[in-house]
């Protein structure tokens, strides 16, 4: 058996919480420390200073520099430029000599009208005191006047005010003039406009795109999008595209900013760590900032998707290496939707017509040779895209250039044996001898793909003035002459700001489109034709609204109980469906009934039925529905609103499916019963 423990004492205790220490005996007092030599902004030595002894004074340092390192310091922290708070801090950077200067004015005048000789009416000597001067003087200095109190001033006390008030004008003269110079500061109107930006985005509460580069490009998109009722954000380097947002008529309004968006901190102002962005489109014309913009919203923003525009192959690889991004090129697209035009006419004038969007013309039939002679002129990025789809397509061309690439150049990026290689002409393909070697009157197709619109224009004049019959395609490369481009009726005409923003529409604006577009053409011309003409029938000329049509729960509440009885719990299927048991069958031709009379149909043309993951081009009336299916349509805005009353109104979707009425009240539910007409 052990013995009891005998309780520690106090001093017992005490060395163990010091150890090494007498008890007793006070700690001698650490020597002060002296300031060490100033620090140099070295990135490279930062965290080494900050983690040793001298941490406190280098980070104190370092904010005095503005620059705080840390786990959120650095130059793009928000702590190092805090922009809410830039304009109250410059408002008062500015002011705070003209508040001194009037501090000091209202101080001395107060304190000479507070010792200034007075007198009682009896006429003995009285001084005014401090509080009544400084009355005084707070009514004087606002130029109210309340008179003179408590007795009528003497002389001595008329000539201090007589000069303190010229004195207090002068103060603040100097004060209102300070104040309308800052407001006419462009720094501080910059300051105020950023505060304004930040605060606009920061309140967005629905998904938004950030749209960086408003050109022609961004704007279209934007107009795009502002049609569909959806809200974006704009960043560009050019404050006259950001000020057209204030002129163009917008449903919404959208927040823009000038700067440079290849900037992740502008980026960040713009939104991108915002939740409700939703997508990051880089469309400015310079490749590296689209490169910058892309990385940024992939290392920011990774689960969000990113478009970028490029017109240089390595840029578009070195795009890719940041995860998956949507790279748009828009010379290889033009060269893709030639070889569509080459193989399926029919399918490319559907891809075109619907790729263009609501309200975009039936493009007129065309269909480009695909057997004869090509020639190109201008071997640049597109005409090295160019020429390498048409001899992939099997034609003969001619590359007309002022400088052709050597043959073994052309060989290796062609990836095509020497044997097999385009002609070249070297020589300007305006001069009438040039184009006379070329044998333009035997050829059958001529682009025009220089880096100069009236190039282009000269070109195409001169070529049909040899051989009107030949199908020609240009480039444009300035918004600007699309009216001459125009007048000049070309079969194909690359701009490439329209390629990227219909795309990018495309992609974004209906998920089930892309995919229909690119699924489309593997069908066959016919079912092509097909779609066209029912388009045209039911919709007309002009293409309408293009939109997904989700049949489950959640989206199609009034059909699910129809679709799948067993998805509705059974007292949702006893108030939306009457108490339906069985599974009523569903067509795509009962669907799209109008529910005003179920024997009319919608004006919309179902484009892609997708079950399962399978996409089904153009099904037919009589295919039943699923719950869970998702189709693709076209169709007029007004037959968009009434079949999106047949997916939520139960009283509509017993109508459409079954042809009986149901009250849409619950009054009138349990007043004429629930039940199903058999």
């Amino acid at each position: 058996m052990h013995p009891p423990e005998r309780p520690r004492s106090d001093q017992e205790r005490w060395h163990d919480r010091h150890p090494g220490r007498r008890h007793g005996v006070s700690r001698p007092a650490e020597p002060a420390r002296k300031a060490g030599p100033p620090l140099k902004h070295d990135p490279a030595t930062t965290n080494a200073l900050i983690t040793g002894e001298h941490r406190w004074a280098a980070v104190s340092r370092f904010r005095q520099a503005g620059d705080l390192p840390g786990p959120d310091g650095g130059p793009l922290s928000s702590r190092g430029t805090d922009t809410g708070s830039a304009p109250v801090f410059l408002l008062l950077r500015r002011m705070r000599t003209p508040l001194i200067v009037l501090i000091i004015i209202f101080t001395i005048t107060t304190l000479g009208l507070a010792v200034a000789p007075g007198e009682t009416p009896e006429g003995e000597p009285h001084r005014i005191g401090l509080f009544n001067a400084f009355y005084v003087m707070s009514y004087t200095a606002s130029t109210i006047g309340f008179g003179e109190i408590p007795f009528p001033f003497t002389t001595e006390q008329r000539m201090w005010m007589t000069a303190s008030i010229y004195l207090t004008v002068i103060g603040w003269a100097y004060a209102l003039g300070t104040l309308l110079s800052l407001l006419q500061d462009r720094g501080f109107r910059t300051a105020l406009d950023m505060r304004r930006f930040t605060r606009r985005v920061e309140r967005m509460r629905e998904p938004f795109l950030l749209i960086a580069g408003y050109g022609h490009t961004g704007q279209r998109l934007g107009r795009a999008w502002d049609h569909l009722g959806r809200n974006f954000v704009a960043v560009d380097s050019e404050p006259t595209k950001i000020e057209s947002l204030d002129v163009d008529q917008y449903f919404a309004d959208p927040p823009g900013l000038t700067a440079d968006a290849s900037n992740p901190f502008n980026l960040k102002l713009a939104g991108l760590k915002n939740p409700h962005c939703e997508a990051v489109l880089a469309l400015t014309d310079d490749d590296d900032v689209n490169l910058a913009i892309t990385m940024t919203a992939a290392l920011l923003r990774p689960d969000l998707p990113v478009f970028a525009r490029t017109i240089s192959a390595p840029v578009q690889d070195r795009m890719l290496a940041w995860g998956t991004p949507t790279v748009i090129n828009p010379f290889d697209r033009f060269g893709d939707h030639l070889r569509m035009a080459l193989r399926a006419p029919a399918s490319f004038r559907l891809y075109s017509w619907l790729e263009a969007g609501p309200g975009s013309e039936q493009p007129p039939p065309s269909t480009p040779p695909a057997d004869g002679l090509w020639i190109v002129c201008g071997y640049g990025r597109f005409g090295q895209e160019i020429v390498r789809d048409l001899l992939a397509e099997g034609l003969d061309v001619i590359v007309i250039d002022p400088d052709p690439p050597s043959d073994d150049f052309l060989a290796a990026e062609l990836e095509i044996p020497i044997e097999q290689l385009p002609r070249l002409i070297q020589g300007d393909a305006s001069e009438p001898e040039v184009m006379d070697e070329a044998d333009v009157q035997s050829a059958v197709g001529f682009v025009a793909g220089t880096d100069d619109d009236t190039t282009n224009l000269s070109l195409i004049a001169a070529a049909r003035r040899r051989n009107p019959d030949l199908y020609v395609a240009g480039r444009q490369n300035l918004p600007t002459n699309q009216s001459l481009f125009t007048a000049m009726h070309l079969d194909m005409l690359l701009v490439p700001a329209d390629i990227v923003a219909r795309e990018a529409y495309a992609r974004l604006s209906t998920p089930l489109l892309w995919r229909f577009l690119e699924e489309m053409p593997q069908r066959g011309e016919d079912e092509a034709i097909d779609l066209i003409h029912r388009i045209k029938d039911r919709c007309g000329q002009f293409m309408k609204d293009v939109w997904n049509v989700e049949l489950s729960a959640w989206e199609a509440p009034a059909l699910a109980g129809y679709l799948d009885p067993t998805a509705v719990p059974p007292r949702q299927r006893r108030i939306r469906h009457a108490g339906q048991v069985g599974r009523v069958p569903l067509t795509i031709h009962d669907l799209f009934r109008d529910p005003d009379d179920r024997d009319d149909r919608l004006p919309v043309v179902p484009l892609m039925l997708l079950r399962d993951g399978q996409a089904t081009i153009a099904p037919s009336d009589d295919t039943e529905l699923h719950l869970d299916d998702e189709l693709l349509v076209a169709g007029t805005r007004v037959a968009q609103r009434e079949l999106h009353t047949t997916l939520l109104s139960e009283g509509t979707a017993q109508y459409v499916i079954t042809g009986a009425r149901m009250p849409e009240s619950w009054i009138w539910r349990n007043l004429v019963g629930r039940r199903l007409p058999s």
